[in-house]
This record gives C-alpha cells, sequence and structure tokens, in this order.
C-alpha cells in the first residue's frame, strides 16, 4: 500500500427504528445505512466532511477492506493523509444510499411485511430523501454541521439540495460534474438503459430473487449504454482507436467481439452485472432524472439558492457531454445572482464525466486549494 493510503477500512452499520416517508408518500419503518469513516471527528464536531456517491457507487470511497483487496475505494485518490480530503484534517463519512444494493436497506433487503426480498416494491427515492437520511446519519453521529458537503455527478446533485434543504447544516457545499436538472438527452440514455433491464426475460417484472432469476444481460446493457456516455470520443480513441481483436482461426462464433472496444464494453458490462443490483439501478436513475432543483420554487434557480448560506465550489471538465461544463456555468451564474459565495473551474482532461474519479492533477490541486480554506 501507498504511504498515504488510509491502508485497512472497515465499515459500520447503523440501524433507525423512526419511521423514514419518502417524497413520493411511501415509508419505510425502519431501515439500515452502512458508511465508512476516515480520520478523527475533532471535539467540537467542526471537521467533518459528508461524501455523496454517484449512480453505481457506495460507502467504500477510499482505503482497503482487507490485505488482498486489489483496488482501494473508488474515490481514494483525493481521500487520506496528504490528499485534497485530508484526513490528518477532517473526518469523512462516506454512506451507501437508501435503495443501493451495498448493504443499506433496499431492494435486495427483506420487506419486513412479506419475509421476501423488496424487490420493484421497495419505494421510489428522490435525493431530497437520501438527505433526509443522510441528516439522521450525521445526528447519530453528532455532527450538527457539515464543514463540507462534496460529491460528484448524482452526488453533486444531493450537495446542492443539503445547501438547500438543511442549508444551516453545511459550511461549503463542492458540485462536481454535475447539473441542476437532466437534459433530455441524459434522461434518453437513462429509459434506453431501463429497457435494456426489463426486456431481459429474467426481470419477471422486478421480482427475479423470488422467481430464482437474473436479469443479468440486460443490467450488463445497461452499463455498456452507461459507460459509453462517461467516457469522451477522444478518450475511446487513444484507449481503443479501432484496434481490431487478435484473431483466433478456430474461433467461428460470428457473435465474437471484433473490436478492442467491443470486447471492453461486454466486459464492463458483465463485471458490472455481476455485483450490482437491478432494481438499484432503475430506482437510481429515475432519482437522477426527476431531480429538479429549482422545481419547489417555480422554475426559479436564483430563487433557490438564495435559501443557502455556505459557499460553493464547482467544477467541471472540458470534454464531459454528460454533465457538460455549460451545466456547471448554469448553477455558478445562478449562485452569483443569488449573491452567493462561489469559486468555479473548468478542468481541461480527456476522461469525459469520469475525470471526476481520476487522479488529474490540475483537478486535485483546484480541490486541494480550496479545501485548504475550509476551518476545521
Amino acid at each position: 500500500m501507498q504511504e498515504n493510503s488510509l491502508g485497512i477500512v472497515s465499515p459500520r452499520v447503523e440501524h433507525f427504528q423512526e419511521p423514514l416517508t419518502f417524497s413520493c408518500g411511501r415509508k419505510l419503518a425502519s431501515y439500515e445505512l452502512i458508511f465508512e469513516t476516515y480520520g478523527e471527528l475533532n471535539s467540537d464536531a467542526s471537521n467533518a466532511i459528508l461524501i455523496c456517491h454517484a449512480l453505481s457507487g457506495h460507502h467504500h470511497a477510499a482505503g482497503f477492506h482487507d490485505e488482498h483487496e486489489r483496488k482501494p475505494g473508488w474515490w481514494d485518490a483525493c481521500i487520506g493523509p496528504g490528499k485534497p480530503i485530508d484526513t490528518r484534517r477532517f473526518f469523512v463519512v462516506s454512506l451507501n444510499n437508501l435503495g443501493g444494493c451495498h448493504g443499506s436497506t433496499g431492494p435486495t433487503s427483506e420487506n419486513p411485511e412479506t419475509g421476501e426480498a423488496f424487490g420493484p416494491d421497495f419505494p421510489q427515492p428522490q435525493v431530497d430523501d437520501w438527505v433526509d437520511a443522510q441528516a439522521r446519519l450525521a445526528d447519530r453521529l453528532g455532527i450538527n454541521c457539515w464543514a463540507a458537503v462534496v460529491g460528484g455527478s448524482l452526488g453533486g446533485m444531493q450537495a446542492m439540495a443539503w445547501s438547500l434543504r438543511y442549508p444551516e447544516r453545511l459550511r461549503h457545499c463542492i458540485v462536481i460534474a454535475a447539473a441542476m436538472k437532466l437534459s433530455a438527452q441524459n434522461i434518453a440514455f437513462n429509459e434506453i438503459a431501463r429497457r435494456a433491464i426489463m426486456s431481459d426475460p429474467g426481470f419477471a417484472e422486478g421480482y427475479y430473487l423470488r422467481d430464482g432469476t437474473q436479469p443479468t444481460q440486460g443490467l450488463a446493457l445497461a452499463r455498456m449504454v452507461g459507460h459509453i456516455t462517461y467516457l469522451s470520443d477522444d478518450a475511446m480513441a487513444a484507449r481503443f482507436g479501432r484496434e481490431l481483436q487478435p484473431s483466433n482461426p478456430e474461433d467461428s462464433n460470428p457473435d465474437a467481439p471484433q473490436f478492442q472496444i467491443e470486447s471492453y464494453l461486454r466486459y464492463q458490462g458483465q463485471q458490472f452485472s455481476s455485483v450490482f443490483d437491478a432494481n438499484t439501478y432503475v430506482l437510481m436513475t429515475r432519482a437522477l432524472d426527476q431531480f429538479d432543483l429549482a422545481a419547489a420554487y417555480g422554475g426559479d434557480a436564483v430563487a433557490a439558492f438564495a435559501q443557502a448560506r455556505c459557499d460553493y465550489l464547482v467544477l467541471s471538465f472540458s470534454t464531459d457531454w454528460r454533465f457538460s461544463p455549460a451545466r456547471s456555468r448554469e448553477i455558478v451564474d445562478a449562485l452569483l445572482a443569488a449573491e452567493r459565495p462561489v469559486s468555479y473551474a473548468e478542468i481541461e482532461a480527456d476522461e469525459g464525466h469520469d475525470a471526476f474519479l481520476l487522479p488529474i492533477p490540475r483537478y486535485l490541486a483546484v480541490l486541494d486549494a480550496y479545501l485548504q480554506r475550509v476551518q476545521a
């Protein structure tokens, strides 16, 4: 392990017996949230940072679960001693949202009313519901006000929702590669992904766990569609171009991939479908589609951000066409009009939307410089 690695980390589970009513009107009588913490909470609980995950993310953001784990948590480049989110200064909390499939209560959890998995009967969460659950977790941890709430993509939407829903409970909001609402094109990509899942005979109308089936092909296709949108054309060209797969004279399968990009996408789809739940993917994409920061304010983003009390950092990436820099500039313009303190940077990067997960030097430097200003 690297010197600035967190080393071995262990997840924790918090049980909640207080009912949580979702925006859709349905209720969970009880639920669990799985999370990890890194660093130490200081005496007045003023140094806590919340990490909000994206569509397919989870609680394991940094460090390793054991000495045999090959890859660290999904944002290990940013979290740890000497890294932008420096665990020598900050107490970091990263959780798996409700509806997830990595340990928090979700579609694969037992429905106490039936004794079977919730499956498609799990309540449809909204971003505000996740924020409410995160606030309850903060209460359990003794955190009245976050030093910062940070998120990329769908996580950035949660960070913005925090600044409006609990304006007195965060001092800084860091929004990375996000938008105030999805474009029609983004909604279209998500619908194609859901159709791929639901059209798989193994989906069984969402009751595949009960029926002993799995929509693996549909989920793999959904991931392939999504993965394409996370990469830029330049990134795919540089990595794969039009390179062919090594020829095999004995392979007469007409479905065999001819190009390296085909093989890569199939591998990504197969890997994802083996670890992620299809109903969770449906729930998460719908929550993403339905998020609209200014909807409760008559569509007026300036009026929405006028409720905030925190400072903001907004970051975008030049080749991100899923959440383009134009969408981040809309956030910045609304914040300026609402007279909220905001810093903005557009990072030159070839990696597309996935850039927010990667150790791009300028990106890490901007994030680090801003967090140096955040008082613990």
